[in-house]
Parts: C-alpha cells; sequence; structure tokens
C-alpha cells in the first residue's frame, strides 16, 4: 500500500472514532449526573420549573390550555404559561400524564443534560466539521465551566446549580437550528428541518431563541454567489419560524405591558451583561470554558479559531462558525458596553444579556472541535513520519496502527481532558452528595412540615408566608432548601418566594415588610410558618407546632376585601415596585384605603393621600375562592359605595361580574384586581379568561409547517433548487 494510501486510510479510521468519543461523552453524563433523577425538594429554580410542570399536567387532565390558564402560586399569581418559556413544561406536563409530572420533570432534567453531547455533534457535522471534529466537540461538551456558571454547563442545570431548565431544553436544539439554517442557506435544502428547529429552539427558551434567529442575518452574507437568493433563502427560514412561532411571540408582545420588568436586577451584570472588557478577558483567560483548572478546551478553541481564520478564504463552514463567534460575543457585551444602543434590538428591555455568552461558548465548542481534529490528524501525520525515518512504518505496523486509530484519538482525548474529567468528577460527587442529605432532610424534617402544609391546604382562605430571601427566611430551612421553597415544592400559595414570575405584583412583593400588618391585608397572608420558639413579627395566634416548625394563624381572612378609592397615582412595568414603597409604608391597607393605579401615565411624584380612621366601607359575607381554576365569589355588603378588592395581581384577562352583570375591572395599588361596587348586597365574581387568540395562531403555525413541506416535496420532484445551489457553492469554494 502506497504511503499516501494509509495516510488517507489512517485519516477515516480516525474520524470513525467519532462513535466512541461521542458515546462516552453520554455515558459519562448518564453515570455521574444520576442522582439528578432522584426525587428531592429543589434549592433552585427547579422548584418553579416541577411545579409549572405539575400544574401543566393537571391542566392537560382537566383539557384546558396552560397558556391560557392562571398561575395563582407566586407573585400573586400570573398568566404565567403566557409570560414566560413555558413550552418545556407544557411537554413535560404531557409526559406526566403518564409517569408523574415530578418524575417527568427530573428524567427530562436528567436525559437532556446527559444526551446534550449528542445535539452538538450533530450540529457540528452541520457545520462541516468531519465525523472526528464533531466527536471531538461532543466529548468537551460535558466539560464547559465558566465563573459565571450559568451558560452551557452542568453548574447551570444540577441541583447545586441554578436550575435553568428551559435554557436546558434549548440547548438541545440551538446547535441543530444554527446548522439547519445554514444547510439551508448554502444548499437550497432542508426547509422545513430549519424552520422548525428554530421555532422550537424559540418557543423552549427566548434568549437562545434570540440566538437562532439573528443568525439569520449574519449566515447568507456568508455562503456563495449570488445574495440575493441567499438573503431570500434566510428570509425563508426566518420568516417561516417566526410565522410557526407566533403562537408564542404574539401573545408575548401583546400583553407585554401586564409583565413585570423585575426591577431589583435593572441596571445589574445580570441583565446589561458584563461590558466587552469582562466578556473578552473571560474568554482569553479560560474563565469562558475551563473555569477553575487548566484552559484545556480553551487552548483547542484558539486552535480552531487560528485554523478557521486560515481557511475563511475558501472555506463558508469555517466563515459561518467565525461570524456566530462575532455575533454571540456582541449580544454578549450588553447594555454594559453599547448603552442605549441596544434598545434598537427587538425586546431589549426583557432581555438578560449575559444569557449570550452561552453562543459564544457554542460557538467556541465547535472551533474546539475542530481544533481538537486538526491536532490529532497533526500528530498522527508527526508519529508516522518519525517511524518511518526510524525504519518502523513496516506494511505490518501501518496496518496495526490504522485498526487502533479509533481507540486512540478518545484516549487522547480523555488524556487531554484529564483537568476537566477530574474537576467535574468530584463537583458532580458533591452535587450526589448533597441530594442525598436533602432527601433524608426530605424523610425527617419534611414530614413535620408536611403535616402543617395539611392543615393550610385544610383550611386555605388566605396565603402563607415562611420568610423571604432578604430576611430570616434564608436559613429557615428543611435540609439545605429554605422553607419558602419547599413550599413551592407543595403547591402552596405562598407570599415570600420573590421574582420568579412576571406578574405586576412581584415587583411591590420584594418590598413586603413582615413587621407591617396593613401589608399582610395587601397580600392576603393568613398563615405565617415560622422556626419553634419563634414569635411572629405581628400579632397572630398559635395554631399547630411540628419539630422545628410552627403554624401561626393572622386575623386576615380571605382573598377578598373591600374598600374605597381615595386617590389615584400613576406607574407601569417599570416602577410598580418603586412606586408601590410609599404605599406598603403608609399603613392605608389596614383601614380599607386603596388608591388607582393610572397605568402608563407620565404623572409622578404626587404625594400619597392621607386615609380615613372609619375601617373598610363593608364586609365580606362569604366567599369562594378557586385560583387554581382562575375564580373567585363573594357575597358581600357594603354600607356606601366602594369597591371589592381581589388579592391576585392584575392582568386584562381578569373578568368580573356583579350580580351577573359584567363590571369593568381596574387596577388599584400595588397591583390589585378590583370593580367599582354600590352600596347594598351583592354577589360578585372574579373570573380569569386569559388571552383568547391561541386557535388561529396554533392554524397559523400547521399551516405554515403544511405549506413548507409541500413546497419542498414539489422541488425534490421537479428537481429544481437544491441541486443548483449545491453547484454554485462548489464553484464558488475552487
Amino acid at each position: 500500500m502506497a504511503r499516501r494510501d494509509q495516510r488517507r486510510a489512517a485519516g477515516i479510521r480516525l474520524g470513525s472514532a467519532d462513535g466512541l468519543l461521542l458515546g462516552g461523552a453520554v455515558v459519562w453524563n448518564l453515570v455521574s449526573l444520576r442522582a439528578e433523577a432522584l426525587p428531592v425538594a429543589y434549592l433552585d429554580d427547579s422548584s418553579v420549573h416541577e411545579q409549572m410542570v405539575r400544574f401543566a399536567t393537571a391542566l392537560w387532565r382537566a383539557g384546558h390550555f396552560p397558556p391560557t390558564s392562571w398561575f395563582p402560586f407566586l407573585g400573586e399569581g400570573s398568566p404565567q404559561f403566557l409570560h414566560y418559556q413555558s413550552l418545556p413544561a407544557m411537554l413535560a406536563g404531557l409526559a406526566g400524564l403518564v409517569i408523574g409530572p415530578d418524575a417527568a420533570f427530573r428524567w427530562s432534567l436528567y436525559l437532556l443534560l446527559s444526551l446534550w453531547p449528542v445535539s452538538v455533534y450533530l450540529g457540528g457535522r452541520l457545520f462541516g466539521l468531519g465525523r472526528l471534529g464533531a466527536g471531538c466537540a461532543a466529548a468537551m461538551a460535558p466539560f464547559l465551566v465558566s465563573a459565571i456558571g450559568i451558560g452551557y454547563e452542568q453548574h447551570a442545570y444540577v441541583w447545586t446549580g441554578f436550575g435553568v431548565w428551559t435554557q436546558l431544553w434549548a440547548s438541545m436544539t440551538l446547535p441543530l437550528a444554527w446548522g439547519l439554517s445554514w444547510r439551508a442557506i448554502r444548499q437550497a435544502r432542508g426547509y422545513l428541518a430549519a424552520v422548525a428547529a428554530v421555532a422550537l429552539t424559540t418557543a423552549l427558551h427566548y434568549e437562545t431563541g434570540y440566538l437562532a434567529l439573528v443568525a439569520l442575518l449574519v449566515l447568507p452574507l456568508l455562503a456563495a454567489r449570488p445574495l440575493v437568493d441567499r438573503v431570500g433563502r434566510a428570509a425563508l427560514v426566518g420568516g417561516g419560524a417566526l410565522l410557526a412561532v407566533a403562537w408564542v411571540i404574539v401573545p408575548l408582545l401583546a400583553q407585554r405591558d401586564w409583565a413585570a420588568s423585575n426591577e431589583p436586577l435593572q441596571g445589574t451584570g445580570l441583565v446589561n451583561g458584563y461590558g466587552a472588557d469582562k466578556v473578552l478577558s473571560g474568554l482569553v483567560s479560560g474563565q469562558l470554558l475551563d473555569h477553575g483548572r487548566l484552559p484545556v478546551i480553551s487552548a483547542l478553541a484558539a486552535v480552531g479559531l487560528a485554523r478557521a481564520i486560515v481557511r475563511c478564504r475558501r472555506h463558508a463552514d469555517s466563515r459561518a462558525l467565525l461570524a456566530l463567534l462575532a455575533l454571540c460575543l456582541l449580544l454578549s457585551f450588553g447594555r454594559a458596553t453599547f448603552g442605549s444602543l441596544v434598545e434598537l434590538l427587538p425586546g431589549s428591555a426583557d432581555i438578560f444579556f449575559r444569557r449570550f455568552m452561552m453562543g459564544v461558548q457554542l460557538a467556541c465548542l465547535l472551533l474546539a472541535g475542530g481544533g481538537a481534529a486538526w491536532c490529532g490528524r497533526r500528530a498522527w501525520t508527526a508519529v508516522d513520519r518519525w517511524a518511518v525515518r526510524r525504519g518502523l512504518g513496516s506494511p505490518a505496523t501501518t496496518r496495526s496502527a490504522i485498526r487502533v486509530a479509533p481507540i486512540l484519538a478518545p484516549a487522547a482525548m480523555a488524556a487531554a481532558l484529564t483537568p476537566a474529567w477530574l474537576q467535574l468528577g468530584a463537583d458532580d460527587r458533591h452535587n450526589a452528595e448533597e441530594i442525598a442529605a436533602q432527601r433524608r432532610a426530605d424523610a425527617t424534617g419534611a414530614m413535620q412540615l408536611d403535616r402543617l402544609i395539611a392543615v393550610i391546604k385544610r383550611d386555605g382562605d388566605g396565603r402563607v408566608y415562611a420568610g423571604m430571601p432578604s430576611n430570616w427566611g434564608a436559613n429557615f430551612t428543611v435540609g439545605a432548601v429554605p422553607v419558602f421553597k419547599y413550599l413551592e415544592s407543595e403547591d402552596v400559595d405562598e407570599v415570600g418566594y420573590t421574582l420568579r414570575t412576571a406578574s405586576l405584583m412581584t415587583d411591590p412583593e420584594s418590598h413586603f415588610n413582615d413587621h407591617d400588618p396593613a401589608d399582610y391585608r395587601l397580600f392576603a397572608i393568613r398563615y405565617l410558618v415560622v422556626p419553634t420558639g419563634y414569635r411572629p413579627p405581628i400579632p397572630a395566634h398559635p395554631s399547630m407546632r411540628a419539630g422545628a416548625y410552627s403554624l401561626w394563624t393572622t386575623a386576615i381572612s380571605g382573598y377578598v376585601q373591600t374598600g374605597r378609592i381615595i386617590g389615584t397615582y400613576a406607574a407601569n412595568r417599570s416602577d410598580l415596585g418603586t412606586r408601590g414603597v410609599a404605599l406598603l409604608r403608609s399603613g392605608l391597607a389596614s383601614h380599607g384605603d386603596y388608591l388607582r393605579i393610572a397605568y402608563d401615565h407620565a404623572e409622578r411624584g404626587r404625594r400619597l393621600p392621607v386615609g380615613g380612621d372609619d375601617g373598610p366601607p363593608g364586609t365580606i359575607v362569604h366567599e369562594r375562592v378557586d385560583l387554581p381554576r382562575g375564580t373567585a365569589t363573594a357575597t358581600v355588603h357594603l354600607d356606601k359605595p366602594g369597591i371589592i378588592v381581589l388579592n391576585a395581581s392584575y392582568d386584562p384577562g381578569w373578568r368580573v361580574s356583579v350580580d351577573r352583570r359584567r363590571r369593568s375591572t381596574e387596577m388599584v395599588a400595588p397591583a390589585l384586581v378590583a370593580t367599582d361596587v354600590p352600596a347594598g348586597t351583592h354577589t360578585v365574581s372574579f373570573r380569569y379568561t386569559g388571552y383568547g387568540g391561541y386557535p388561529p395562531l396554533l392554524a397559523l403555525a400547521a399551516v405554515t409547517l403544511l405549506t413548507i413541506a409541500a413546497g419542498e416535496r414539489l422541488a425534490r420532484r421537479t428537481g429544481t433548487g437544491a441541486g443548483q445551489a449545491r453547484h454554485a457553492e462548489a464553484i464558488a469554494e475552487q
């Protein structure tokens, strides 16, 4: 066999190592992360995601569409499935019909995290990395570690991490969305797959969907001529994806004014990004890919970057990866670098710019795969030449070496990643130990707390308060989990687990003062769960004690209150929290005095009026509230005209009737739903109806996908489009 043929054979055999590289990464995850599949109370945002899955399962079972429903458990309720990226919870909720919602959540977390290297591998193949390059990228995928810990890395998802579960779903689709879009633009084929991948990514996670969509603005500039054709293909993919995901985007935009802007985080790096200097220094120093260890992946990404730069004039795939890296870097710099210029970006007011560093990580990972493959082939060639010079390159020896090449490549990659798997192995063992400790706590302390929760659910008539992240609640725990988070795992309507939804009440709630009795009335808090031996900060009656946990009951009863309007002030979604501080400190609510909110008006700075001392204008005779179903009915008696307030976050989806006659709703401070009622005895009914435009939008998505599928089938039959595009691409790269 000629030496050139032997080297070609060796290259082919090296490429066949991709199965071992990919399989090794997946098996590593399945073994190392197996504790994630165990039932446990969650320490991070997974508690909210798991609750959404439970709620979605209940809604599917009852025949309701989750985005039209009222999610009552956090922030005094909200249409959470409309404002938040809820498709993961809806899909897991469907699985929950079969295996149970909590199991569906746990197994989705475990399997998606374990199988992410598969998506990276497929994305690498679509970008022309070859089998070896894509396999190397997949092998490195589990081992990303950044200083911020919220990108495409285990810490973003595991029990001891942040629990950004919806991002995990979209991490599976973004490599495919990029790769399939690139193939459609270059080769004029696979439009349906590209549209579906981009639309699915957008529906699963908004910031990730942003990366999928903006890529369509730069990829057409990087393929072969003619430009008009490439732009048209990108427009087809982008337009088709937007139509297919309109059922998510249109309600989100239409209801945007009724979603909070998370005031406490405004102006921080979490929202504005960390700026070009920090992001670039983190990338160069290895803190974005290899935090806390030798920068192995960063070094391979640097090799891949240099290789792509050298090849970019003649290789469109290299240009595409370089452009995606540059695009994600620019987006991750955010408002911290570009200031008010970011307002030109659609939806910039609701974007967390630091999240775009996940796109930087993905682009670097693909470049690192190419760099690792290049190093592997160069090392093989160098060893082969050394063997020839030493007279060791006999045909038999060469054939044996070629046969073991698929084993040597994964072994070499494992050796190179030694700092990474040692670090991650230790982290995963620590994560498993913490889960085991929490499971022991769930089996002991949680049993005590569950006795109190059973009483709360039996008696109802109000919300529960068990502290907040900003006070004693942070150290009042079941094992390592704060009680206010544990209540979430038991579907308890509570106050204190703040800033977890887009409800208009979530920002005012962050200013709740647990020493002010008036605030308990505003937030309809009937129960306090406190450490045994700790006296509540307001007058309350001891109801029950179970080990380390005690239940106290306040004088507040029910979710419906009577009151009167004594003034008006202006506020909007960006300042409801800060504008509401003065109201919360005023004590007006204790006398039944409320302020009407002139929503989105420019008027600011007026002092609060002085309330009266004669108490509420009437009484609640009887109420029947079922907020999980979005209903509340009360019989009320007013001595004089006033308002009836439902202690739920305001949203235009609420409908109200008085004595079966439709009445208009209004927002009263801090952001509650209310209606005017004349004097006398009346039956007042509140019902949440939600956004009503889903059926035509879902039909539009179906028609869009069917039309693209039919168009592709017709193009294949006539033999036009794809063949011409591939021919033009080949000529351009010669």
